[in-house]
C-alpha cells in the first residue's frame, strides 16, 4: 500500500464521514478532467440508493458521452438509438410498470435529434424520468455546435460564433418541458459548486418521487462543463458556467404539479 492509499484511509479513532454507494461502481473514470459526468453519476446513484429502488431500476442511454453511464451505474440498462431514449424508456416502462425507468441524455441526443421523442413522451405523460447534460456542445464527437450552443459561441461547424440571425437562440429545453400538460415535474440545476451540486440532489430526487408516485413525465436539466471542447481548465469552466451559462439558462422550478406557483423559484 503507498504512503498515499495509507493517508486516505480512516485511522481507528476516526469516522468515515464519506464513501462511495453500491449504485456507484467503483471503477477509474475514463471522462475528461473538469468534466461533471461523474458528478451528475453521483448524484443519481445516491437518489436511487437513498430511495431503495436500485435493484429495479432501468437506465436507457443512447449515443454520446452519456453511454458510458452503463460503465458507472449499478442498474440494468438498455442502450437506445441515438436520441430515442425517451421513445425506449416509454417501451420499457410500458412493458415494466413496476420498473423505475430513466433517460440520461446529452443536449445533441434530447435536445436536437431526438427532440421529437422528447417532448411527445413528455407531452403524454410518460411515466419515466429524464436527466438532460446541458453542456452547450456536442462532447464526444468533436465540439460541434449544440441546440443549447451560446450566442457568440465558438465551436467545430460555428466558427464565427453562434448567431441569432443565423442558427437562431440556445434552446431553453426546461421552460418548454414546463409547458406540456403531461410534464410533472421540470427543473434546471448547475453543477459548478457545492451550492448548487446540493440543490441538484434535492431536484433529482423530485423527479424520482414524482415517477415512483406514479405523476407523469418528470425531467431535470444540469447545466455542465465541458473543459475539453471549451478549451477552459476546469476551474475556469466552471466559472463559465456561473458567469455565461447561468444568465442565459436561469436556475429554478419551473413546473411542479404539487405546487403550481414554483415557476422559476430556487430549488
Amino acid at each position: 500500500m503507498s504512503q498515499t492509499d495509507k493517508r486516505l484511509r480512516p485511522r481507528n479513532d476516526e469516522k468515515l464521514v464519506f464513501d462511495a454507494n453500491p449504485v456507484l461502481n467503483e471503477r477509474v473514470t475514463h471522462y475528461c478532467p473538469g468534466c461533471h459526468h461523474g458528478i451528475a453519476h453521483r448524484l443519481v446513484s445516491e437518489v436511487l440508493h437513498d430511495l431503495g429502488v436500485a435493484d429495479k431500476t432501468i437506465l436507457v442511454a443512447s449515443v454520446g458521452c452519456a453511454a458510458f453511464t452503463y460503465d458507472y451505474l449499478n442498474v440494468d440498462s438498455v442502450e437506445a438509438p441515438h436520441g430515442r431514449a425517451c421513445a425506449v424508456a416509454t417501451g420499457v416502462r410500458r412493458a415494466r410498470p413496476d420498473a423505475v425507468v430513466f433517460t440520461y441524455q446529452g443536449d445533441g441526443d434530447m435536445a436536437a435529434i431526438g427532440i421529437g421523442e422528447s417532448l411527445h413522451a413528455a407531452n403524454r405523460g410518460e411515466k419515466i424520468t429524464a436527466v438532460f447534460i446541458n453542456n452547450t456542445v456536442y462532447g464526444m464527437t468533436g465540439g460541434q455546435m449544440a441546440p443549447t450552443t451560446l450566442l457568440g459561441q465558438k465551436t467545430t461547424t460555428s466558427k464565427q460564433g453562434r448567431s441569432l440571425s443565423n442558427e437562431g437562440g440556445p434552446i431553453r429545453l426546461a421552460e418548454i418541458m414546463a409547458q406540456l400538460q403531461g410534464v410533472t415535474y421540470s427543473a434546471r440545476c448547475a453543477l459548478d459548486s457545492v451550492k448548487h451540486v446540493r440543490e441538484a440532489k434535492k431536484a433529482v430526487r423530485v423527479a424520482f418521487d414524482a415517477q415512483i408516485a406514479g405523476l407523469g413525465f418528470s425531467f431535470v436539466e444540469l447545466l455542465s462543463g465541458c473543459p475539453t471542447n471549451w478549451h477552459l481548465d476546469p476551474v475556469a469552466a466552471n466559472k463559465r458556467i456561473a458567469n455565461d451559462m447561468i444568465p442565459v439558462f436561469p436556475l429554478g422550478v419551473f413546473k411542479d404539479v404539487a405546487d403550481e406557483s414554483v415557476e422559476g423559484k430556487n430549488v
